[in-house]
């Protein structure tokens, strides 16, 4: 008797008949693909992208360097110098980035006591060498003051989770 199903068994290939049975039941369905450049999928609120400097109302720097960002980054991408203005306030002289380091890991953002650093939902940036990911406190500025109202929508939709 168990010889009889194993020749049944191999003579009408069950295995390819329900293989073709899935392909058959998809083929027909809608397609999930996504054309990337043309379509783009929603992105989360917590989603951590380019790095960005922000300012405060009045336009001054956020950033005390206080360098906890530098401290607490794991990969070591982070660079911060610090100096005092003549009226005595506490700044970064220099602040950089090493794009090619960074992990996203988001810790420089979480150990930020005044929110001068913070992850966009940029992504879609490229640099053909080294250096091109190499970004400095006067691009990170930028950065921050053109997507201000973004990064504080994004902030503002992951508030209640924090």
């Amino acid at each position: 008797m168990n010889l009889l199903r194993k020749f049944f068994g191999n003579a009408f290939l069950p295995d390819l008949i329900k293989g073709l049975s899935v392909t058959g039941r998809y083929l027909f369905s809608r397609k999930i693909t996504v054309e990337y450049p043309e379509e783009k999928t929603p992105l989360s609120a917590r989603f951590r992208g380019m790095h960005a400097l922000m300012r405060h109302d009045d336009g001054s720097e956020r950033c005390v360097a206080c360098k906890l960002c530098e401290a607490s980054c794991p990969a070591l991408a982070i660079r911060v110098e610090s100096g005092a203005q003549n009226d005595g306030v506490r700044v970064a002289l220099r602040y950089d980035i090493d794009q090619n380091r960074c992990i996203f890991c988001g810790m420089c953002e979480q150990s930020c006591p005044v929110d001068a650093i913070v992850h966009t939902q940029l992504f879609e940036y490229v640099g053909y060498s080294q250096s091109a990911l190499y970004f400095v406190k006067e691009e990170l500025l930028a950065v921050g003051d053109r997507y201000s109202e973004e990064i504080a929508a994004k902030k503002a939709k992951d508030a209640p989770y924090v």
